[in-house]
This record gives C-alpha cells, sequence and structure tokens, in this order.
C-alpha cells in the first residue's frame, strides 16, 4: 500500500526543486515559501524546527537532510513510523540519484523533473 501522496524538496531558502502532487490546491513555490516560513518560526521555537503537522485528515511530514527539506503528505490513519520511513526512502534515492547535480545546483527549477519517474512505485496515484 502506498503511504505517501505528494511531495515537494525545497532548499534552504524555500525554493521547491521538486514537487509531484496528487491534487494541485496551490502553486509549488507558493507552499514552498509557507513551509520555509513555518520550519523557520519552529526552529525559534525549539530545537530541530518542525517535524510534521495536520490539516484535518491530512498530516505534512517534513526531514531535514543536508540542506534540503523533504515534505510529504499522508491520511493520518498511517502510522507516523511507517510514513517516516518512506519520506527518508526517497530523501537516501533523491541524493544517490543527485548528489553530483546538487553540487552545481544554480536554482534552475525542474532539474529534477526526472525524479517523478523513480519514485512512482511509492507515491499515491490519482484514481482514474
Amino acid at each position: 500500500m502506498k503511504v505517501l501522496q505528494d511531495i515537494w524538496i525545497l532548499d534552504k531558502s524555500g525554493i521547491v526543486i521538486f514537487h509531484r502532487e496528487f491534487d494541485k490546491a496551490v502553486s509549488p513555490q507558493l507552499f514552498g515559501a509557507m513551509m520555509s516560513a513555518l520550519n523557520h518560526f519552529a526552529e525559534q521555537l525549539a530545537e530541530g524546527g518542525l517535524s510534521n503537522f495536520e490539516l484535518q485528515n491530512t498530516r505534512f511530514t517534513i526531514i531535514k537532510q543536508s540542506g534540503l527539506i523533504f515534505v510529504a503528505n499522508s491520511s493520518r490513519e498511517f502510522n507516523q513510523k511507517k510514513v517516516n520511513k518512506e519520506l527518508k526512502k526517497i530523501s537516501d534515492k533523491f541524493f544517490k540519484l543527485y548528489s553530483d547535480k546538487l553540487k552545481n545546483f544554480k536554482g534552475q527549477i525542474g532539474a529534477f523533473s526526472e525524479f517523478k519517474n523513480e519514485i512512482k512505485d511509492t507515491i499515491e496515484e490519482k484514481p482514474k
């Protein structure tokens, strides 16, 4: 069973460098700016910042790794440890595939768009 619905990968400034969304409710860059601001605010209140939050029946999970922020959403029905594990696998795969590209990254949005093909077996698809 696929646990994650949507995923966004942000650089430390809040620019979304990759996203794959189930239903596009808001601009990816607007979402990235909001997540970056929320995380910065949370870091001021508690060391480490935000790790997850919930809106109605959806949980947003956040992993920070090597200067990037990985955000994914899932149903609240799924165990948080399972969601964390799935998001960690995705972040590890991203770094394995793109570590060289990240070293020379100069903010080209869409430079990692082919990553959606690498994670299609992990992310829930919209019913047809």
